[in-house]
């Protein structure tokens, strides 16, 4: 079987992002009529809370990148700030860019990692870790939440939803700890892959590979206070977003309905993570004005400030982390040897790679 064309990979990626734009152009053509209602509060604009919405934003996206640099640091992985951010920035506009796009985006985040000198165990480690914890952080968000809204009488019908959540967080917790002993039981899944890869010659034994993961993951422990810092760090993400739909209601002037605050946005949150829009298109928006209005918001000005926090979380975002994408891109084909060249950097079959389970990232490190 013959090698594709080197273009045929540049015109995927430029018919999905054709699809993507579509997308987007349908989702703006059906709000056309709650943009017209809200003219009246667009007309009081005030543009030092926008700015200031924009400012909480990249706070937000700051932190998820401090996270995620503390995570790799854990292993000795050191990326700068600012590689990191734009890293966070690009990955976060391919999870919002297409339905499902959560898969596309932690391989990408998988393959910048590795790209810098992280091995498989320590790249799946530190994507495992930064998704429990940015979890577990809005789990709490949404206690929290729940807790306000139910003192004062209401909780919009969210208990089972967000009991729910809670038994997950449990359930990922126990895993994460327990993850050396679970490793245990995928020495026949390692096996299987072997076979379906035709590996049954590799220098490796199902046992060996799942040793060298154990091995591997024993190496890296980050101490009490990196995993509190870290924990911080993911809170903070949430809250930095939160902040920018608070200035958002007095960006356009009007009131905050604190009450149902934040289980609301936990709702949107959640939302967002359901694959079927991009970044949960319609979803979050629909979500958080229903939630908001229940518990006392204006239903005019709450669809105003929502559709400008998503301006700005959503939109203003996505333009943002494709050109840091492009960006990143363009560095990596300049200087494709660099990063090889450091201590660490991944070979050809990095430690828990290709022998390990027979990751197919062959396609993903030939595209920027």
């Amino acid at each position: 079987m013959g090698r594709r064309p080197r273009w045929a990979w540049p015109a995927l990626r430029a018919a999905i992002g054709l699809v993507a734009l579509g997308v987007g152009a349908w989702a703006i053509s059906g709000k056309t009529g709650e943009l017209a209602g809200i003219s009246g509060y667009l007309s009081h604009f005030r543009w030092w809370w926008m700015l200031l919405a924009v400012a909480g934003e990249i706070g937000s996206f700051a932190a998820l990148s401090s996270l995620q640099r503390r995570l790799l640091r854990a292993g000795k992985i050191e990326i700068g700030a600012g590689t990191m951010m734009g890293i966070t920035l690009a990955g976060s506009s391919i999870q919002s860019s297409f339905p499902g796009g959560t898969v596309i985006y932690l391989a990408y985040l998988f393959r910048q990692f590795r790209r810098h000198g992280a091995t498989d165990v320590l790249s799946g480690w530190v994507l495992v870790a930064f998704n429990m914890l940015t979890f577990l952080a809005l789990t709490t968000l949404s206690l929290v939440g729940l807790a306000v809204a139910a003192s004062s009488g209401s909780s919009y019908d969210l208990v089972e939803a967000i009991l729910g959540i809670i038994v997950v967080a449990i359930v990922l917790v126990v895993a994460f700890v327990e993850r050396r002993r679970l490793l245990r039981h995928l020495v026949s899944l390692v096996a299987l892959s072997q076979r379906a890869l035709r590996r049954r010659r590799s220098a490796k034994s199902p046992d060996d590979v799942v040793n060298g993961w154990i091995a591997e993951l024993s190496a890296v422990n980050p101490s009490r206070k990196q995993w509190i810092r870290a924990a911080v760090m993911a809170a903070c993400n949430w809250l930095a977003d939160l902040s920018c739909l608070v200035l958002s209601f007095y960006a356009v002037g009007v009131g905050v309905p604190w009450r149902g605050l934040l289980l609301a946005y936990a709702a949107g949150q959640l939302a967002s993570n359901l694959p079927v829009t991009p970044g949960g298109l319609g979803a979050v928006e629909g979500s958080l004005t229903v939630a908001l209005v229940t518990f006392g918001g204006a239903e005019v000005s709450t669809v105003a400030a929502v559709l400008l926090y998503r301006l700005v979380s959503y939109w203003l975002m996505l333009a943002v982390g494709w050109v840091a994408w492009a960006t990143l891109a363009v560095a990596s084909r300049r200087a494709p040897s660099e990063l090889q060249d450091r201590p660490g950097a991944p070979g050809p079959n990095p430690p828990g790679g290709s022998e390990a389970g027979g990751l197919a990232l062959d396609e993903l490190e030939s595209s920027p």
